[in-house]
C-alpha cells in the first residue's frame, strides 16, 4: 500500500481509499486485501461449535447434536475403522455463497494471490505442531490448477510446509456422495520414510465437508507413528 492509501480489493477489484491522517503518514499501516463490503461477507466461525469438526451449532438442528459433537462426528467416532483418526479440525469461515466464490477463483481459476486474504486468521487459529502438512493434489490435478492451494496457504503465511503425502489420482471429491467419500480405499501414500514417532501434525486443506479426505490422511500418519493429527481448513461446509 502506498502512502496515499490506494489499493484494489482482491475480490471485487474496486479501489479502496483509506482515510489519511497523521497516524497513517507516520506509522506503517497494515496492508488490506479486501474492501469493507467484501470483508463483511466473510463469516468467521465463532461461538458454540462441534469439538471435533468445528461445525457451527447455531445453525444446526438440535436433533443432529449430542453434547459437544455433531452427529456426523459421532458416526465417524462410532466406526471402529475411523475412530480417533482425526483429533480436531479448526476452520476459519463458514462456506457461504461468498466463500464458495472466493474458493472457486482460488482453486479453479489459479488466482494464487487470494491466499493473502486468509493469512492473518491462519496465523491466529493454526494449532501448534511439529509438522504442517498440506493435503496434496494428484499430479493430474496439480497440472490442471498450476499450484496446490493448501501448500500456498502455508507459503503465504510463512509457515514451514512438509510434503509428507502423495495422492492417488481419482475422480474429484466434489462429484462423490458422502457415502462414496467415506468408503474410498486409502487415497494417500507417504512420500518418504519420515520418523513420525510422537510427532504432532496439522493437516492443511481448503474445505472440510464430510471430513473423509482429512481422516484418510490422518489415519495413514497415525499408522506411521504420529502422536496426534489435527487440521486447519479455510472453510467448514
Amino acid at each position: 500500500m502506498n502512502w496515499l492509501g490506494h489499493e484494489y480489493c482482491l475480490v471485487c477489484h474496486e479501489l479502496m481509499l483509506e482515510e489519511i491522517g497523521w497516524g497513517t503518514i507516520f506509522s506503517k499501516e497494515k496492508e488490506k486485501f479486501l474492501c469493507n463490503e467484501c470483508k463483511s461477507k466473510l463469516e468467521l466461525i465463532a461461538g458454540d461449535t462441534c469439538e471435533i469438526c468445528d461445525r457451527t451449532f447455531a445453525t444446526l438442528d438440535p436433533a443432529f447434536r449430542h453434547e459437544n459433537q455433531c452427529y456426523d462426528c459421532i458416526r465417524w467416532e462410532n466406526d471402529l475403522e475411523w475412530a480417533g483418526a482425526l483429533d480436531q479440525n479448526v476452520s476459519l469461515y463458514s462456506y457461504n455463497y461468498f466463500m464458495k466464490e472466493i474458493i472457486a477463483c482460488y482453486k479453479y481459476r489459479s488466482d494464487y494471490v487470494l491466499a493473502e486474504i486468509f493469512v492473518d486468521n491462519v496465523k491466529r487459529k493454526c494449532p501448534k505442531a511439529d509438522l504442517y502438512v498440506p493435503i496434496p493434489l494428484s499430479d493430474e490435478r496439480l497440472y490442471e490448477r498450476g499450484f496446490n492451494q493448501a501448500e500456498a496457504i502455508l507459503q503465504v503465511a510463512n509457515i514451514p510446509s512438509t510434503n509428507l503425502l502423495t495422492r492417488i489420482h481419482s475422480e474429484k471429491q466434489s462429484k462423490k456422495s458422502r457415502s462414496d467419500r467415506i468408503h474410498l480405499p486409502q487415497v494417500f501414500n507417504l512420500t518418504k520414510n519420515y520418523d513420525l514417532t510422537d510427532k504432532k501434525i496439522v493437516l492443511i486443506d481448503d474445505i472440510y465437508t464430510t471430513g473423509s479426505t482429512l481422516r484418510h490422511a490422518a489415519k495413514l500418519l497415525k499408522q506411521n507413528g504420529a502422536e496426534s493429527v489435527s487440521s486447519l481448513t479455510l472453510a467448514r461446509g
